[in-house]
């Protein structure tokens, strides 16, 4: 299976961005163009998000599998279903791209940059992680994070109209943010600008969402990282983002205030400054 890339261009080291649960490249705005002066800018569509098709049931060489090495594959021993999903788009990242690479991941985005750069640290140069979480719902000792039955209404909810799921979602990222009102639209606006997501593309990602726990990995991941955390974000809390910064090598946050879950839209200008400071670090 091939991903749909925008190669926005620019030159200097290469800078992938990878979007959120629902979204697509296309939600990250004006920042692309902005940073292209600086990086070789790339976005990638997550499969069946945006223009890229439904992630199959593949090999890495992107061939069918039997319906042994699917049933094989679901059912491995101390892997569960969430782990081999988020670990195939992993796998699709590092078949399509070569490194190394400074990857950009927001929410959910940012769970599978952390991921990809534990699995091939060969391939990820630097991280930023923006609105990010190593854990998106609360467990015993672990409360900056969203209820889980609030993720579990999402799932159900999704499955008798997800239009209008999407809708709250995209209102959920942006409560809070100084430009709530101006930005709700446009984001929406955008959101179908390449159709309709896959059903199916949506359930995969509230399943990561819901399932996917990188906090034991992080001491392990040692590129040099940047996380941007917006201080009204009320789906991944700056608490979650300063637990990462303190737990990961080499990491450093910088907080923008006034942003919720969307910093990189509500603040464009604060959101390239900081990258383009971290490139330089």
């Amino acid at each position: 299976m091939s991903l749909h890339v925008d190669h926005v261009g620019g030159a200097g080291v290469p800078l992938l961005f990878i979007h959120g649960w629902g979204m697509h490249s296309g939600m990250w705005g004006d920042v692309l163009v902005r940073l292209a002066d600086q990086f070789a800018v790339s976005a990638v569509d997550l499969p069946g998000h945006g223009y890229s098709n439904r992630m199959q049931d593949t090999d890495l060489n992107g061939l069918p599998r039997t319906t042994k090495e699917s049933s094989s594959k679901l059912s491995r021993e101390g892997c569960g279903v969430e782990t081999e999903t988020l670990d195939t788009m992993v796998d699709q990242l590092s078949i399509q791209f070569s490194g190394p690479l400074t990857v950009c991941g927001w929410s959910l985005g940012g769970q599978v940059a952390l991921r990809w750069a534990m699995r091939y640290p060969e391939q990820v140069g630097r991280l930023v992680l923006v609105s990010s979480t190593p854990c998106f719902v609360q467990q015993t000792g672990w409360s900056c994070a969203m209820a889980a039955q609030t993720l579990a209404d999402f799932s159900a909810a999704l499955q008798q109209d997800y239009a209008a799921t999407l809708r709250r979602f995209l209102a959920l990222q942006l409560r809070g943010s100084e430009k709530e009102r101006e930005l709700l639209p446009a984001l929406r606006r955008s959101l179908m600008s390449r159709g309709e997501p896959d059903l199916a593309a949506l359930q995969t990602g509230l399943e990561i969402l819901n399932d996917a726990d990188l906090r034991a990995d992080l001491p392990g991941i040692h590129q040099r990282t940047l996380v941007i955390s917006g201080d009204r974000d009320t789906l991944t809390p700056l608490p979650a983002s300063q637990y990462i910064v303190d737990r990961m090598p080499d990491a450093r946050l910088a907080t923008i205030a006034g942003a919720a879950h969307a910093p990189f839209l509500s603040h464009t200008e604060e959101f390239v400054k900081r990258m383009a400071e971290f490139s330089h670090e």
